[in-house]
């Protein structure tokens, strides 16, 4: 698993210097992802270059910069560690604390006629709470990232990064909740007594198959919107991307022939979207028996890898697994989305050299076009669950935003997380 690595790089400040780092670097088979100046002192510059390295990749690149004459490496920026020094999220009060009479009013005695008139009509608590605006990002850490199973503790920089997003695209207080605990049981009494301080639950980073019983049975049990993010929010954006695809060559997404390879919480998500938004023909490859089964009793039928990459017009990998997908497996014509982050089941440039129509990765495809305005317009029409109608609405809002010839929008614009709280909204009611 490739993994971000963030080096400072001394080169003197000369015609060509810093193309001959960039070069070394391209030779050890690594693709700057960013690159910043940050320091200059009369011929000399300090670069941060942030690139993404396989384990053992970093001493062949340090090497091979520092034997150019003009560079060298003088150490690791920390500059993911500085910006998340403290935490990433933080609660703050809506209201003014600056005089004792708003004291009196917000807490006591002046609260106590609000929680008796919301003993006295729950529906209240709608009015006169933080409910309608409050997403629980609850995790067991027993699938964060591609990381796997590495505890709740660990999870946590990712799920305060959801409420981060939250925050800044929906304009919700989203807390992150870790439960230390892998009994499905256990964990849905757990969910379900917690339930009551938050308007929606967002399950996250939950491994299969057990994520999906936690879902189904706390959707039937509470009367609030659930979402399992790995399932609907990866379905909800790979949805609307294929909607943009079909678009652009003018194809009818609900005809063509669709393939899934991997059948966990993103693949089987994927598959039962698909299906219900019309789709009829589903294939799916997977290495789990269990899984294959789940796949044939929602109607789709069981694939090998090399098959479906010869029968199917659409591939959809979600699999974890780096290169399964070889270029010669690709036929021409095909659109190929290798999801897997951070690094896909083949890079998009192979594909489309082998004929694709379309080839995208799990960098552009991203469900934070999805969550964000899923869970406002859930929120804003008062749900008591997210409904199909209301994932096709806000893949098809996504679709929308998208510019010519692009599959999905960017996903840092406002407008878009707008425009998918209010098709959801209008689902909802």
């Amino acid at each position: 698993m490739k993994i971000p690595e963030i080096l400072l790089v001394e080169s003197l400040h000369r015609p060509g210097s810093l193309a001959k780092v960039l070069t070394a670097i391209g030779e050890c088979g690594c693709v700057v992802e960013h690159l910043n100046a940050i320091k200059r002192e009369q011929d000399k510059t300090i670069w941060e270059i942030t690139l993404e390295l396989d384990p053992g990749q970093y001493d062949a690149v340090g090497k091979a910069i520092d034997a150019l004459p003009n560079a060298r490496v003088i150490g690791h920026s920390d500059r993911v560690f500085a910006r998340h020094e403290g935490g990433k999220i933080r609660m703050q009060s809506r209201v003014p604390l600056s005089s004792l009479q708003e004291l009196r009013d917000v807490y006591t005695p002046g609260v106590a006629r609000v929680c008796l008139a919301i003993q006295k009509d729950p529906a209240l608590a709608a009015r006169y709470t933080a409910l309608p605006h409050t997403v629980a990002v609850i995790t067991n850490g027993t699938a964060i990232l591609g990381l796997g199973d590495i505890g709740p503790l660990a999870g946590l920089p990712v799920m305060e990064g959801k409420a981060a997003l939250f925050a800044k695209l929906a304009d919700l207080s989203a807390i992150p909740i870790l439960i230390d605990e892998k009994d499905p049981a256990v964990l849905i009494d757990v969910i379900s007594a917690i339930a009551p301080s938050f308007g929606a639950i967002q399950l996250e980073d939950i491994r299969a198959p057990e994520c999906f019983e936690i879902e189904r049975t706390l959707r039937a049990r509470l009367d609030k919107p659930v979402l399992h993010d790995d399932q609907h929010g990866t379905a909800v954006v790979a949805l609307a991307a294929l909607i943009s695809a079909c678009k652009i060559v003018g194809r009818d997404l609900r005809q063509q022939v669709v393939g899934q390879v991997g059948l966990g919480a993103a693949g089987i998500g994927i598959v039962r979207l698909l299906m219900r938004y019309g789709v009829t023909a589903v294939f799916g490859a997977d290495v789990n028996e269990g899984q294959l089964k789940m796949l044939e009793q929602m109607g789709g039928a069981r694939s090998t890898l090399a098959e479906l990459m010869q029968r199917c017009d659409v591939v959809v990998a979600t699999t974890g697994r780096p290169g399964l997908i070889k270029p010669e497996m690709v036929r021409a014509g095909q659109m190929v989305f290798a999801l897997s982050n951070p690094e896909p089941e083949i890079e998009p440039r192979f594909a489309r050299e082998r004929g694709a129509v379309f080839a995208a990765d799990g960098r552009g495809i991203n469900n934070v076009l999805g969550f964000p305005g899923l869970f406002r317009g859930a929120l804003e029409a008062g749900a008591r669950e997210f409904t199909d109608p209301m994932l096709f609405a806000a893949a098809e809002a996504i679709a929308a935003c998208a510019p010519n010839g692009e599959l999905v929008p960017d996903p840092l614009d406002r407008r878009v997380h707008d425009a998918v709280a209010a098709a959801v909204r209008s689902a909802a009611r």
